[in-house]
């Protein structure tokens, strides 16, 4: 059974349907089940991110989502408009970029982008606009001249997303986008992230950096197996993980005498004056402990919290290795 902590995004209004949506969704290559039978429900203007070992399926899912591949099962609809019945609606309202640029180096950004306004049908005039819009936001207009086998990797990414705006999609499924990149290209990767769902894009992210998925995403499936072991926020995933606790040190020997009587079952450090208890980093437990520390007039000097990381979730629900990689269709 998949650990699933179920809430309610602040993105998904009651009532108003979902980016993306499927139910039961499979794929197998001969033998080799790469889906089986997943569900997702993404709210539009969200950020959600799939994670799992290489070889799980989170690039296949993303070929299906994107009309590439058709599923051997399951139903699925991406921006209102069903996968199987009406796959033109859905290219039309998706845009994809990947851990392989659609870049041409042979021609400049400029030409990279108006090749991808004439494939949209814009007319010439409004492609030259768009285009030197989304090179001005992507910060590329110096660049706009030269050939894109100049630009660095972060520049690359940078134009391969803007020409992946130019059919304005309002789901943008982003396949491992920062592989490869050095940590400034990354970060700077993130905030046009940010910038597009704060415009009500809604991003499909897969990544293997689990801090990448920790930083944007709203919410967080693990896909293990061909299946959904685990879903939901950062937060809610990090809870489900054993291994948090609250940190309480003092200075005055007396007062940490006092928390050992009050606490009760605290693991502690007599040399340093400090106590740690098992918790699961939620407020409630937190003010709990606060409370048992007021009620008998003890005030501890410092107060930490830790939970689990994204990595301990990671290991814990996939065991750490990874599996075959995927086929290749």
């Amino acid at each position: 059974m998949p650990a699933s902590v179920m809430s309610t995004s602040t993105s998904d209004v009651p009532g108003s349907p979902p980016a993306v949506s499927t139910t039961g969704l499979r794929k197998a290559y001969g033998d080799k089940v790469v889906l089986d039978g997943i569900d997702l429900r993404i709210p539009t203007g969200s950020v959600f991110s799939l994670l799992g070992p290489n070889g799980a399926g989170k690039t296949t899912a993303v070929k299906i989502l994107s009309t590439l591949i058709s599923a051997d099962g399951g139903q699925a609809q991406v921006g209102g408009h069903d996968l199987a019945a009406d796959p033109q609606g859905v290219r039309a309202a998706i845009g994809v970029t990947g851990q392989f640029s659609a870049v041409d180096g042979l021609i400049t950004g400029e030409e990279n982008m108006l090749l991808m306004a004439d494939l949209h049908h814009l007319p010439r005039r409004e492609g030259r606009r768009v285009g030197a819009e989304l090179l001005e936001r992507f910060d590329l207009t110096e660049a706009a001249k030269k050939p894109a086998s100049t630009y660095s990797g972060g520049m690359k990414r940078r134009l391969d997303i803007a020409m992946t705006l130019v059919g304005s999609p309002r789901i943008i499924f982003l396949d491992e986008p920062t592989t490869g990149l050095d940590p400034r290209a990354r970060h700077n990767m993130w905030q046009i992230i940010r910038e597009l769902v704060a415009d009500g894009v809604t991003v499909f992210l897969t990544t293997q950096y689990l801090e990448e998925a920790d930083e944007l995403a709203d919410r967080i499936a693990v896909l293990h197996g061909g299946r959904i072991v685990a879903e939901g926020s950062p937060a809610e995933l990090k809870r489900i993980v054993p291994g948090g606790h609250v940190r309480l040190r003092f200075s005055d020997p007396a007062a940490y005498e006092s928390a050992v009587l009050t606490l009760g079952a605290a693991t502690r450090d007599d040399e340093a004056l400090t106590l740690r208890l098992p918790s699961d980093g939620s407020q409630r437990e937190l003010r709990a402990v606060l409370d048992r520390l007021d009620a008998a007039g003890i005030e501890a000097d410092e107060l930490a919290t830790h939970t689990p990381d994204l990595d301990d979730v990671f290991f814990a629900l996939t065991g750490g290795t990874d599996q075959t990689k995927e086929p290749v269709r």
